[in-house]
């Protein structure tokens, strides 16, 4: 029962966010407003929104580990195994944007988040400070845009063309009611997805803090997943990178900030294996994107390989971890001691030879 009433919840979220992109997108266009701005705003909150629901649902429910597990574990989940997944489909291109403004403004937001957990908590004023840059950011993106070239709007505007005049979605009731339904799918679904996720934690015996870091974090980013790999299917291998590190400041911006808000004044809890482990993951996981992104600005089909290898190896390691297996100090010992130092020297190396002259 509860595993139907999580996949419920799950299906529930992932047309609520559908529904919210599209009621949202096309008012915003039908009122004229830039076609790359909805896509930097609407169409980023859209696909973060299964996050933000679950996150405040399960600070409002008393399940915090749930609510900062899911933020961090879709962030870890989004660059590995979406990045990965879509590198395998076809090779990522990665615009320029990306490498100089996006990535930093992500990693910048992941050592925030770490420096605001030092003390086992988001106070109130720090998640009403995570949610100001949100909406600065938002606004920086917005002002941005205005400058950008006419080719960069006629671009997105091929793929998200405002109604036709007789078309269904074309009128403002119509709008407006996929808006409140999404929103309302979004509610329902996460409280269900929470609900299920916290009855099958306890009946396993595994922590709500390791069920939000893979089952719930997987399940909210299903938004991510269908974007980026219908894009790379497509051919549209910018739009599935730059979904992935826009939903990223998002969700540590937005979803930590509205959940350390709903909190109150008791504060977010950041439980101290995020700090002593997961959130580290976070950061290295976002610091890796830069010398990935730069050797040759693309994501290779073998770098996207060892994306999603390193996904599988960090699920192995809180499920040992959870469990106390006895294979956990050896599992370690051999992903500190061989797997991490090949692939940091690999990709030195790949990187120092692109960058070399011909």
């Amino acid at each position: 029962m509860n595993l139907l009433l999580f996949l419920a919840g799950l299906a529930a979220l992932v047309v609520g966010a559908n529904l919210l992109v599209r009621g949202a997108g096309q008012l915003a266009l039908s009122f004229g407003i830039s076609p790359l701005v909805v896509g930097l705003t609407i169409v980023a909150f859209g696909t973060s929104a299964p996050e933000v629901a679950v996150s405040v649902g399960a600070v409002l429910e008393g399940q915090t580990d749930i609510a900062t597990g899911n933020v961090v574990g879709s962030n870890i989940f989004n660059v590995l195994f979406i990045l990965g997944a879509s590198a395998l489909i076809t090779p990522l291109v990665v615009n320029v944007q990306l490498i100089r403004q996006e990535v930093p403004i992500m990693i910048g937001a992941s050592v925030l988040l770490l420096a605001l957990g030092l003390d086992d908590r988001i106070a109130m004023l720090e998640g009403a400070l995570l949610f100001s840059l949100l909406l600065a950011y938002t606004a920086f993106l917005i002002v941005q845009s205005r400058r950008a070239s006419r080719a960069a709007n006629d671009e997105f505007a091929a793929e998200n063309r405002p109604a036709a005049p007789g078309a269904w979605d074309a009128k403002l009731p119509v709008q407006l009611a996929l808006i409140a339904a999404g929103l309302a799918a979004l509610v329902l679904g996460s409280d269900w997805l929470v609900t299920a996720a916290v009855q099958i934690a306890k009946s396993m015996g595994v922590s709500d803090l390791v069920i939000g870091l893979t089952i719930v974090a997987a399940g909210t980013s299903m938004p991510e997943v269908a974007t980026s790999i219908t894009a790379a299917l497509k051919g549209e291998r910018d739009i599935a990178v730059g979904n992935v590190v826009g939903s990223n400041t998002f969700n540590i911006l937005g979803c930590v900030g509205l959940s350390g808000l709903a909190a109150g004044t008791g504060g977010l809890g950041v439980a101290p294996s995020l700090l002593t482990f997961d959130i580290w993951v976070m950061l290295a996981v976002a610091l890796a994107c830069l010398p990935v992104f730069v050797t040759g600005r693309e994501i290779a089909r073998w770098e996207g390989g060892v994306f999603l290898a390193y996904y599988a190896a960090y699920v192995a390691y809180l499920i040992l971890a959870a469990q106390q297996h006895d294979a956990l100090p050896a599992f370690s010992t051999a992903m500190l001691s061989f797997v991490l130092p090949i692939t940091i020297v690999t990709l030195v190396v790949v990187l120092l030879r692109r960058k070399a002259p011909a």
